[in-house]
């Protein structure tokens, strides 16, 4: 089995200001939330997490595309480029789906949380833009711990390490780059027998 590269988990972003403070005390919030509901069930982690990191390329291209038709100017590309990312964040959430098999409590719990987020996540990006970008920044952030903290727990055999999903095989599959990658590394060939 490959190792896992070593992630430096120490590395933040240090709030400059009100607006960054805020962000920050959002996130630490939310991670405060998942981290009492869900503590080391982490594909169950991450499908809540999938599901609220879709949100902000949605918003995002929302006010994106509101802003152009306003001013009656092009989006030189970022709407596209805020629903592909709100694109790859549900590929996540349905790759995630299939690992966790969330229970139905759990998919109501995801269905309150998304609504809720989406209603706060859309009017913080409309009084602040950049504090809303700050929340996404820091949201990175906790996903790389929370990942990496899943994958020790798959390393150390502390939590199962399932087969890919056939979601995640045919999506990789679809894509250049990561097909380009999987083939170079034999992946697709040894997924595929």
């Amino acid at each position: 089995m490959a190792e896992t590269p070593v992630v430096d988990l120490r590395v933040h972003h240090k709030p400059h200001g009100l607006s960054d403070r805020i962000a920050l005390g959002i996130t630490k919030m939310l991670r405060f939330c998942a981290d009492t509901f869900f503590a080391k069930r982490y594909g169950h982690r991450a499908v809540v997490l999938e599901t609220v990191a879709a949100v902000p390329g949605m918003v995002g291209a929302t006010f994106t595309h509101l802003k152009c038709l306003r001013r009656m100017e092009t989006d030189k590309g970022w709407i596209r480029a805020l629903m592909e990312e709100a694109e790859n964040e549900r590929m996540h959430l349905m790759t995630f789906i299939h690992v966790a098999k969330p229970t139905l409590f759990e998919r109501f719990v995801i269905i309150v949380v998304q609504w809720l987020f989406y209603v706060v996540f859309f009017l913080l990006y409309a009084l602040s833009p950049r504090t809303a970008h700050r929340v996404v920044g820091y949201f990175e952030e906790e996903a790389i711990i929370s990942y990496t903290l899943y994958l020790e727990e798959l390393d150390d055999g502390r939590s199962p390490n399932v087969p890919a999903p056939e979601i995640a095989i045919t999506l990789l599959r679809s894509h250049p780059s990561f097909r380009a990658g999987c083939e170079k590394d034999g992946w697709l060939r040894k997924s595929s027998q």
